[in-house]
């Protein structure tokens, strides 16, 4: 039998008791089904780690094959203690003539985006003011029991019962986008107390898995707006067909799954005001339960006996209910609205495997900062930094947007910022054209 000489290559670059690799092997690696990826020039094998790693396996599946340094950088806040479990996977490294960033990536904005990062560091913009997290835990808290007292004080007739169901809308989304500043890490300096908040804020105060959470949202920003990986696009091509590149492909193949010609009306129809009510809230039960997540299905269940013994007493089961589903709905159309302005229409395609910096900046845009944007949107506002720096607490945000935008102007990179409604009323737009690329590529190819 000959020698294989891919491996006898290999061999022959040991040095220093290391297997040294090539950036093209590594990248051949993906296509064997193995998952090999690059961390700072070191090169792990995570394939059978990937089903215990905190972030899900998917994450780690995503990076196959390339350099995963800067989402490394980006997602762990104790990076000493993870490079400690990374030494059993440790297979080599690249060898020493090998660029640390792939060839096919902007090297020079890859050097230049992780000098920025450790700038942001120095200036201290990862360190948490706790002060304002509480304050913010307290404004719902508060807004919670004053929902309460709304029936309890001013009985349950129209007026009180659609009152309450507002306030408790508004608990709903601050406290969506309060368990996703503790799901990335970003008040606390342990992922312990991180961990011990986010689910306490997503499953005590919200009645939702923060497994479930961890699973699709951070494969969201692993690789933003990414066709099969990231799963907030999954809508594509079910019910809608998304980006100009995914919606003439789907044309050429002839496939009509909906008549996405007309999305931008159907939208408001099955997207804003359904997602939650009519898909999450089962999805959620079936997801805890298919994988055994009891931990999270008892902080879930907290919720809902909370929910159940305070206001079944004073409406009944059936008022109950009505107002659980009035909440679910309006809480459905903030929380869509506000997480798709920033990137439907924004590019949307296969993963291209392109720099971190490129890949977030193609896939998100910022709406302009005022008191009011920055509570609705739960600072998300700032979708470009957030996506850049995922453990960055969000009242730095705007602190580290001038550093964003100077780079980006640097290297002629457009950095997108609207006003609120403008963002809103891209996503119609946006809908409309891909649907009509869509409608001709399906008619005339």
């Amino acid at each position: 039998m000959a020698a294989d000489p891919e491996a006898a290559g290999r061999r022959e670059r040991e040095w220093g008791g290391a297997r040294l690799f090539t950036w093209e092997e590594v990248a051949r690696s993906a296509g064997r089904g193995e998952r090999w990826l690059v961390i700072e020039r070191k090169v792990y094998d995570v394939g059978d780690f990937a089903r215990r790693h905190p972030g899900g396996s998917r994450v780690l599946r995503h990076y196959a094959g390339q350099d995963a340094t800067d989402p490394f950088l980006a997602f762990h806040i104790n990076k000493g203690l993870v490079r400690k479990y990374m030494n059993s996977l440790l297979i080599g490294e690249l060898s020493p003539e090998q660029p640390s960033v792939e060839p096919s990536k902007n090297m020079e904005l890859t050097y230049e985006f992780r000098e920025l990062r450790a700038a942001v560091g120095r200036m201290g913009l990862m360190r948490t003011n706790h002060l304002f997290f509480l304050l913010h835990l307290l404004h719902i808290l508060l807004l919670d029991g004053a929902a309460w007292l709304t029936l309890h004080i001013l009985g349950t007739s129209l007026l009180p019962f659609l009152l309450c169901a507002v306030l408790l809308s508004v608990v709903q989304a601050q406290a969506g986008w309060l368990q996703h500043d503790f799901g990335h890490l970003s008040v606390f300096g342990t992922s312990t107390m991180n961990h011990l908040l986010h689910h306490f804020v997503i499953g005590h105060l919200k009645g939702a898995p923060a497994s479930w959470w961890n699973h699709m949202h951070f494969q969201h920003h692993a690789k933003p707006n990414c066709f099969r990986k990231d799963p907030d696009i999954n809508m594509h091509p079910l019910f809608f067909a998304l980006g100009k590149v995914l919606s003439v492909e789907l044309g050429k193949q002839k496939k009509k799954y909906m008549p996405y010609n007309h999305q931008h009306r159907y939208f408001f129809l099955i997207g804003p005001p359904a997602l939650l009510p009519l898909y999450f809230q089962w999805y959620i039960f079936y997801f805890v339960i298919q994988r055994k997540k009891w931990v999270d299905l008892a902080w879930m269940l907290t919720f809902y006996l909370r929910l159940f013994l305070t206001y079944v007493p004073l409406l009944g089961l059936r008022g109950f209910l009505g107002l659980f589903f009035i909440v679910r709905f309006l809480e459905s159309n903030w929380f869509v609205w506000v997480t798709q302005m920033n990137h439907i229409p924004m590019h949307i395609d296969h993963d291209r495997n392109v720099d971190w910096v490129s890949t977030q900046l193609q896939a998100t845009c910022n709406v302009e900062q005022s008191f009011f944007n920055d509570w609705f949107s739960g600072h998300l506002n700032f979708q470009i930094e957030h996506h850049l720096f995922p453990t960055m607490p969000r009242h730095n945000y705007h602190k580290a947007a001038p550093l964003v935008r100077s780079l980006c102007a640097k290297h002629g990179i457009e950095y997108q910022s609207k006003p609120l409604l403008s963002a809103f009323a891209d996503i119609v737009h946006s809908l409309k054209e891909s649907g009509q690329l869509w409608l001709d590529a399906y008619l005339h190819q």
